[in-house]
């Protein structure tokens, strides 16, 4: 009997030493293109964290730019080589976790993460946790202060309507014949945003069988947007002689402009004065809701550790506290104390509309050809700018394309 308790004994220490053994020796492949070029220190940093607090785990960062990233992790996935890892940003996330590319780690998130819910939502498929929110941008009114106060206008609010928006338009156009009222791209991120504003415009039937893209409300969507050009208050592409839109605003000569909160340090050190408010509205408010995902491959050897460095990237206070100090990209954490000096920068002094966005939060509409439906549709609403497609042919077109994706 002793003899056989002595061998059990035997068994589970040599199980527990070759456990110990592997768990010192485990080796991650993070791939990202978030970080690639600016980034990569500072991603360092991040990983010398985990690695403090993990010993035995080693991560590997593999990195690539943005236009490259998804090729080259589409090859390593088909070809059986996914690294343990890796980012995906929310429009391509939906087309991996249909693919069975991703592990489900609903079992390996800790309750207590601090992710804002509605951001650790968007990265569930079909009920299950495939991905963890790893960073997150809004988008934003930004407007001319300088430019209000010389058109004797009050500052936009909370609570205004694209009808609010196109009075202001015309109050300041009317300041010049170079100043313009407002720059709101016609294109299609804005289109799913406005239809989400509308609130009666659907891309989908309930069940995702057939697209809904040239309802009416839609139509009326896509004339909102374009009415801006069509009063003269924003100027069309053969207006902007070359000019970038970002540029127009920077030279003071734009009232308004709709676009991402990654502009703050672009107009840092505009000669005028400028803030940001949250987007009008159609019939609600809408925002969008850019994310980058972190996700564990579905075949990876390490889904425990694997699943521990995708927590840490995402809901960690090192991890924060890095992406906050270099300006890369919010993380999409629930904790008002993370983001203290965040809030006392200025410009723009009201920052808080960033997380006010967060309230009404829109994503893209998401089928597994997303990029075919994202690139027809864009080009199609791009004629309606260029006035070669009236608004209720473009959607007619976008619903045939549309419909035969999901087919």
């Amino acid at each position: 009997m002793l003899r056989k308790f002595f061998l059990i004994g035997m068994i589970l220490l040599l199980a527990l030493t070759m456990s110990t053994a592997l768990a010192q020796d485990t080796t991650l492949r993070y791939f990202t293109f978030s970080a690639d070029p600016d980034h990569l220190e500072d991603l360092d940093q991040i990983v010398a964290a985990f690695e403090e607090a993990n010993p035995g785990i080693t991560v590997e960062v593999e990195h690539a730019p943005f236009a490259d990233y998804f090729t080259l992790l589409q090859a390593d996935v088909v070809s059986g080589d996914a690294p343990d890892v890796f980012e995906l940003n929310y429009e391509n996330f939906v087309t991996y976790a249909a693919n069975d590319t991703l592990l489900d780690i609903s079992s390996y998130v800790s309750a207590d993460a601090p992710y804002y819910p509605r951001a650790l939502e968007a990265f569930q498929y079909e009920g299950a946790q495939m991905a963890l929110p790893e960073s997150f941008s809004t988008v934003l009114l930004f407007y001319n202060a300088d430019l209000f106060d010389q058109a004797g206008l009050d500052y936009p609010t909370d609570e205004w309507t694209w009808d609010d928006a196109m009075t202001a338009a015309q109050a300041i156009r009317a300041l010049g014949s170079d100043t313009w009222g407002i720059f709101s791209p016609v294109q299609f991120w804005e289109f799913y945003k406005k239809a989400a504003q509308n609130g009666e415009c659907q891309f989908f039937n309930e069940d995702m069988t057939e697209s809904t893209i040239n309802s009416e409300a839609c139509v009326q969507t896509l004339d909102t947007m374009m009415s801006f050009i069509n009063e003269d208050v924003m100027p069309s592409t053969e207006e902007l002689s070359g000019v970038g839109d970002s540029d127009l605003f920077l030279s003071g000569k734009l009232g308004m402009y709709v676009s991402g909160i990654w502009m703050f340090s672009a107009f840092a050190d505009a000669p005028f004065n400028w803030d940001v408010q949250i987007e009008p509205m159609i019939n609600q408010h809408a925002h969008h809701f850019f994310a980058n995902g972190v996700a564990v491959s579905s075949t990876t050897e390490n889904p425990e550790a694997a699943a521990a460095w995708a927590q840490f990237l995402t809901s960690s206070e090192t991890a924060a506290s890095v992406r906050l100090a270099s300006n890369w990209e919010l993380p999409a954490l629930d904790e008002p104390s993370y983001f203290e000096s965040y809030l006392s920068q200025t410009p723009p002094a009201n920052r808080t509309a960033v997380f006010q966005a967060l309230e009404s939060p829109v994503v893209p509409p998401v089928i597994e050809r997303q990029a075919e439906m994202q690139d027809g549709v864009n080009a199609l609403i791009t004629q309606v700018a260029d006035g070669t497609l009236t608004s209720q042919d473009a959607l007619d077109q976008a619903k045939d394309l549309i419909d035969s994706l999901i087919q």
